[in-house]
């Protein structure tokens, strides 16, 4: 009875939204992922899961027993916007993440805590910051790469969890070895 067992999910505070503006048929193709009444619930499980996959590879300074993070599903108009303020980059984009622990935000002000936040008898969860996918392009770019919407929207999670833990690709041999990563992920989805 050997075998490798899976680290414990770290427990997570999950913000989920899913832009209630998006056409009712493409939330629909999206299924449980873009269903407002299941809300975070799919994602949750999933998040959890690749946290726990990765706790190995994280430097000590991510290495935490809960994490907070926000994902959002929007439109095009709404990913373009954000792409033109935050990269200076004209038009949608698939996914834009925007992490709390980056070195480079070391003099920002800090973030905004809920009234809520630490008053719960667990630890006190590390903020990784947001994942905003836009839904649009990712129904676009399914048929593209060869796969269901479902498997192109936790490609992109994965993609923006990854760069919120710190991995990033300004090249092309760091891009394959995130592409590789972002395939490990996502087959421990399929084991779930």
């Amino acid at each position: 009875m050997g075998g490798a067992t899976e680290p414990p999910a770290p427990d997570l505070d999950l913000a989920f939204e899913a832009d209630p503006q998006l056409p009712a048929a493409l939330r629909q193709a999206a299924g449980p992922w873009a269903d407002p009444l299941q809300g975070a619930e799919p994602w949750h499980g999933l998040i959890s899961t690749w946290l726990a996959a990765l706790t190995d590879e994280l430097p000590a300074a991510l290495q935490a027993p809960a994490y907070s993070l926000g994902l959002s599903l929007v439109g095009d108009e709404e990913i373009a916007a954000l792409n033109a303020d935050w990269r200076q980059k004209p038009g949608p984009t698939d996914v834009l993440a925007f992490a709390a622990q980056d070195n480079g935000l070391d003099q920002a002000p800090a973030m905004p805590m809920p009234d809520w936040a630490g008053q719960g008898d667990g630890p006190e969860p590390l903020e990784l910051g947001d994942i905003v996918i836009s839904l649009e392009t990712a129904a676009r770019q399914a048929p593209e790469h060869g796969h269901p919407l479902e498997r192109e929207l936790l490609f992109l999670a994965s993609h923006g969890l990854l760069h919120l833990l710190g991995w990033d690709h300004p090249d092309d041999a760091s891009l394959a070895a995130m592409l590789v990563r972002q395939e490990r992920l996502l087959a421990t989805t399929d084991r779930r």
